[in-house]
């Protein structure tokens, strides 16, 4: 499968539009919550909700694909984006405008991100694996990239298009409708045009019994996890803490919240550009090896964290959270590439999705945990970022694990004309 081929090109959208969608709805969910009179905290667990659900339904619906075809599991996903995204918006629609109460129209649109959590896993897991089945091993490391860049992409174009999309009628609910249309054609194009013909799938191994169980107490990888689920955790709480932040700022100008909107989709757009300038841009130019992208990783997120405490007004405020994202788009890769090269070839699976299992974990309890704390006092959830990511970065200079080279001659970055990893998003990297 070639990636300008239309199929490729279709599922490329697909990844894209989730993304978008996903990261649309993070930059007005505070708004929403905020004008409901909800909690905080409240708020954020709907996120959590839906990254548990997104964790546990990941495995059935990699081995459902096996079964019953990829394309055919691509539809669930796509058609669980949708109902979530138009279940979501018409909670909010119901709230905003009294015809139910706040807390029945949050209860409605938890369950609208509970049904994106178990569904919406499908699509982007039955595409990776609709490539691998249609790809050259030559090709697939190329292929996957690209892929997986488009989660990159949507992370940009989300919070842009939000506040075009805050119409005067139908206000803040008015992203979650844009992006259930959208998605809606999507999944038309796909039912239509994406191609089924058969090719020999390649199912999900399962690994014999006790192989790769216990992987994560493994002396080679549990330092990397470790510092990951650091990294991760900490980036978490800055995404979740991000709009209501801005928010308090600007009412401090004496704006709205109402109109807050496009002051927080510069600073998540800001946060995504600085993640794919590291990515696309800094690491192939300086060719750095995992251990110095940790090293420069910790720092810059603990840097960020620590900017976020004494910088004053909106721009301090989008300024560390870019500086944050900096040091997450360094540290991302350093992990995963330093967990890979730590163990054999055929324990490579294991330890994927080992580390894929980060983003979801470092969306359960953090966020909540960072937006109470946020309500505590405003520099709090970055204090404890500052010592989460200050553990990370000692981990990174004196962690003998870390700091082994198993292959002192690769330069294990990417190519100047590869795509970056993508940002994760709620339901973390998949």
């Amino acid at each position: 499968m070639s990636p300008t081929s239309p199929a490729f090109v279709i599922l490329f959208v697909v990844s894209l539009i989730a993304a978008a969608g996903n990261m649309g709805l993070q930059s007005v969910l505070p708004n929403i919550g905020r004008t409901f009179g909800l909690a905080d905290t409240l708020v954020a667990a709907a996120f959590a909700i839906s990254a548990l659900m997104w964790t546990v339904a990941s495995p059935f619906w990699a081995r459902l694909s096996d079964r019953a075809g990829r394309k055919n599991v691509i539809l669930i996903g796509l058609t669980g984006f949708v109902v979530s995204m138009a279940g979501f918006g018409l909670g909010a629609t119901f709230g905003l405008e009294g015809w139910l109460a706040p807390v029945t129209a949050f209860v409605l649109m938890a369950i609208a991100r509970t049904v994106y959590g178990v569904l919406g896993s499908a699509a982007p897991i039955a595409s990776q694996a609709y490539v691998a089945d249609r790809t050259s091993p030559e090709e697939r490391t190329q292929a996957m990239s690209l892929l997986a860049s488009a989660q990159g992409l949507g992370t940009v174009i989300g919070p842009v298009l939000s506040p075009f999309l805050v119409l005067p009628v139908i206000g803040l609910a008015g992203p979650m409708y844009a992006f259930a249309l959208i998605g809606l054609v999507v999944l038309f194009v796909v039912w239509k045009r994406l191609p089924s013909g058969e090719v020999v799938r390649q199912p999900t191994i399962r690994l014999k019994a006790g192989e790769g169980s216990g992987l994560w107490r493994d002396p080679r990888v549990r330092d990397f996890l470790l510092y990951g689920l650091l990294v991760t955790s900490a980036q978490a709480v800055n995404i979740a803490v991000l709009g209501f932040h801005i928010i308090d700022e600007m009412a401090q100008t004496g704006l709205p919240a109402t109109h807050a909107q496009g002051f927080i989709s510069v600073a998540f757009f800001a946060g995504a550009a600085a993640t794919l300038m590291v990515q696309w841009g800094l690491i192939p130019l300086l060719k750095m090896q995992p251990l110095a992208l940790m090293r420069w990783g910790g720092s810059l997120a603990l840097a960020g964290n620590l900017l976020s405490m004494v910088a004053p007004g909106y721009f301090g405020v989008v300024v560390g959270y870019a500086v944050v994202s900096m040091g997450v788009g360094f540290a991302r890769p350093g992990f995963t590439a330093g967990s890979s090269l730590a163990v054999s070839a055929h324990e490579q699976g294991a330890v994927a999705g080992l580390m894929m299992s980060l983003a979801g974990l470092s969306f359960l309890v953090p966020p909540v945990a960072g937006v109470a704390l946020y309500g505590l006092g405003e520099a709090a959830p970055f204090g404890a970022n500052a010592v989460l990511l200050a553990i990370a970065t000692v981990m990174a200079l004196m962690s003998p694990t870390l700091r082994r080279d198993p292959h002192p001659d690769l330069v294990d970055t990417p190519s100047s004309g590869a795509p970056p990893a993508s940002q994760p998003g709620p339901e973390g990297n998949r």
